[in-house]
């Protein structure tokens, strides 16, 4: 037992309570990630969870606790999408009025997924922080109760009925890791999973990761305390919390082993990576356990389980995130190349790309570029390569022949 407020009898009357409610989501084994590795890793597949992510299971819970009353005032709550889904899903099937802010530019197929489970959505705000001040204001002028995306012990106990599955599904699991935004996720996975491996003498490490342009626990465990960090763009956004929960923080002080953070192309790169090689759709705070195994972040000791905490991205999005993980890849580059002002310059380059296997994708020849001579012009081109070491072919192949190439994006 814990000293803590949330613990395992806690989260596991929460699982009891979600039966039938949340899906026990499948475990897959990841060949690619354990030959990386070199142990037995899997991904837990959050991303097929009923409304596309971890959420439901805290917001179920949470709403199933309140009181007659309580539900009879009805309940408001802030999100960029995820627990916006989860919160509208729980209170339609509780018969609770719900309302929801959402920041404005909030990903599209989120919001009329919301909106599509009854909730009253308003869009305000620049981000989830505003969104969540809003929705404190409507609950002290309205009466309705806050639900929390994080910050609350039976929030947190749904989401860690994700342990409980894990350390049944992957009994001899030596190494969790977990997306972090405000921590509920891994706060309750990390006491489901310690209290369980310590009732079979054992341990079993948990790993947080957060993107790098929002990460405050990393911060906020040097200093002792939560502190707010400048809350930088990312792709991941629905993990970029500025600043950890008054309730998670304690948790995870004291039961999560190790932060490690990613940048954006690692993003990119593990949600382009899970496409192809699993052939599932993860968002990209769902792709970051990932992202920090393919970065080499994360050294394992024996069975892994990487969290995909959520799979809900605007199709638009993932055009370009795929468009960025082809580039942080090594799988396409675009070159700038200045050529003299003669036939044939166009055809020997495209010949010579041809021969060293680079497929031309985009074409751009110019004569109006700052710094040509009138005798000049210049030849932009895109082209889909095999990897960091077959783009070096291709420029040392260009520069053998003569040619001057520019790596415009690599």
């Amino acid at each position: 037992m814990n000293d803590h407020e949330v613990t395992l009898a806690h989260i596991e009357a929460a699982a009891a309570a979600l039966t039938g409610v949340a899906q026990h989501t499948p475990i897959d084994h990841a060949s690619y990630l354990s030959d990386l590795t070199g142990v037995p890793t899997y991904m837990k597949l959050e991303n097929l969870q009923r409304t596309g992510s971890f959420k439901l299971r805290g917001a179920t819970y949470r709403l199933s606790r309140l009181s007659p009353e309580e539900r009879a005032r009805g309940v408001v709550a802030a999100s960029a999408g995820n627990h916006a889904q989860g919160v509208a899903f729980a209170a339609k099937q509780l018969g609770i009025e719900a309302t929801i802010y959402m920041p404005l530019g909030a990903p599209v197929p989120k919001l009329l997924a919301t909106k599509g489970y009854g909730a009253t959505v308003i869009t305000d705000g620049a981000t989830v922080d505003d969104c969540l001040e809003l929705a404190l204001a409507h609950a002290e002028r309205t009466g309705a109760v806050m639900i929390h995306p994080f910050d609350h012990a039976d929030v947190i106990a749904g989401q860690g009925t994700i342990g409980l599955e894990i350390m049944a599904d992957v009994p001899a699991v030596q190494t969790v890791i977990v997306p972090v935004g405000g921590g509920g996720l891994i706060a309750g996975i990390a006491v489901a999973i310690k209290e369980t491996a310590a009732a079979q003498g054992r341990q079993v490490r948990v790993i947080g990761v957060q993107a790098s342009a929002s990460a405050s626990y990393p911060a906020s465990l040097t200093a002792g305390h939560p502190v707010a960090v400048a809350r930088g763009a990312t792709i991941a956004d629905g993990i970029a919390v500025a600043r950890p929960g008054a309730h998670t923080f304690p948790l995870i002080r004291d039961l999560v082993d190790e932060f490690v953070t990613v940048d954006e192309d690692d993003i990119a790169r593990a949600v382009l990576t899970i496409l192809e090689r699993t052939k599932l759709v993860v968002e990209p705070a769902g792709a970051v356990a990932v992202a920090a195994i393919l970065a080499g972040l994360v050294t394992p000791t024996g069975p892994t389980v990487a969290l995909l905490s959520g799979g809900n991205i605007d199709p638009l999005l993932l055009q370009r995130i795929v468009g960025q993980g082809l580039v942080a890849s090594g799988r396409y580059m675009t070159l700038r190349i200045p050529l003299p002002d003669r036939p044939g310059q166009l055809a020997q380059v495209s010949d010579l790309l041809a021969r060293v296997g680079a497929n031309v994708i985009e074409v751009l020849h110019t004569r109006h570029d700052l710094g040509l001579t009138v005798t000049d012009v210049v030849l932009q081109i895109s082209v889909e390569t095999r990897g960091p070491n077959h783009q070096g072919e291709v420029l040392d192949a260009l520069r053998e022949a003569g040619f001057s190439p520019d790596v415009v994006s690599s």
